[in-house]
């Protein structure tokens, strides 16, 4: 993206706390890192724990490559400046004909952040449309600040604890974000979104990026991020070096370990796990 390109994104942005698309892959390479991770989940999926969802960039090759993307880090440091983190990473990933949803949600409500400056780059492996359940946003929300939530634990809900937002939710306001594999969308931590159930004949692989800045700091206990672009002179949270190979057997203790933490802050107050 040029100069005056990145900032009408960022403008963009600003305005409705999201952005979308933004070209990230070519088709071919996403293709190939969703067999990478096929090939995984399928061989490892026990001893990953079940369904290998926080922090896999620790164990993968092509999803720490991901996250370092040229393309995406160029979008990310015009929102949230040079100096940045990756804290974690997620997939979001409904089967075929699969009644999974995520409810109506903020991401800031339960990460533990000490600010608002957290952007999600939500990648996807396939193809995500109205039909496969794509995400969806409700434009501006995230200019209404933390809101409180309802802690469902509803058993087809992908979220931690089943969250949903306590507002009114303008659903003929509702944008789709309908992504085809090797795009990505931007949104803020505040804003307002969900998604349906996967009604096509595809799994709708959606892989997660949270971004931010070296200045943030964690709240809720001890955590630990990746370096993805400039200096860290904080420190306020524990280095996490790259896989030297697909499940290294030394990147795997440490992504059981980093699963732990960061699942001890999703879930601080809770009163159980859900999925």
């Amino acid at each position: 993206m040029s100069g005056a390109s990145m900032q009408a994104m960022a403008a963009d942005y600003a305005r409705d706390g999201y952005y979308s698309p933004l070209r990230v892959l070519t088709a071919a390479e996403a293709a190939a890192c969703r067999r990478q991770v096929e090939v995984v989940e399928a061989r490892q999926i026990e001893t990953l724990g079940g369904a290998m969802r926080h922090k896999p960039h620790l164990i993968l090759t092509c999803l720490d490559g991901l996250i370092r993307n040229e393309t995406l880090l160029n979008a990310i440091e015009a929102l949230i400046g040079p100096n940045i983190l990756c804290w974690t990473t997620l997939f979001f990933t409904k089967e075929a004909n699969d009644p999974a949803f995520v409810s109506w949600h903020q991401d800031s409500t339960y990460w533990g952040l000490n600010t608002a400056e957290v952007v999600t780059a939500w990648v996807a492996f396939s193809p995500s449309t109205r039909e496969s359940g794509a995400m969806r946003v409700l434009p501006g929300t995230h200019r209404a600040g933390q809101l409180p939530h309802e802690e469902t634990y509803a058993p087809h809900n992908l979220l931690t604890r089943g969250q949903h937002v306590r507002a009114e939710i303008a659903e003929q306001d509702a944008i789709d974000l309908e992504l085809a594999p090797g795009e990505a969308s931007l949104h803020h931590v505040g804003l307002i979104h969900g998604s349906g159930p996967n009604r096509a004949s595809d799994r709708r692989i959606g892989f997660t990026i949270r971004y931010i800045p070296t200045s943030a700091r964690q709240l809720l206990g001890k955590d630990s991020a990746v370096l993805v672009r400039g200096e860290d002179a904080y420190g306020h949270f524990a280095p996490e070096p790259p896989p030297a190979c697909d499940l290294e057997p030394a990147a795997v203790a440490r992504y059981l370990a980093a699963n732990e933490r960061h699942n001890s802050i999703l879930y601080a107050g809770a009163t159980h796990k859900g999925r």
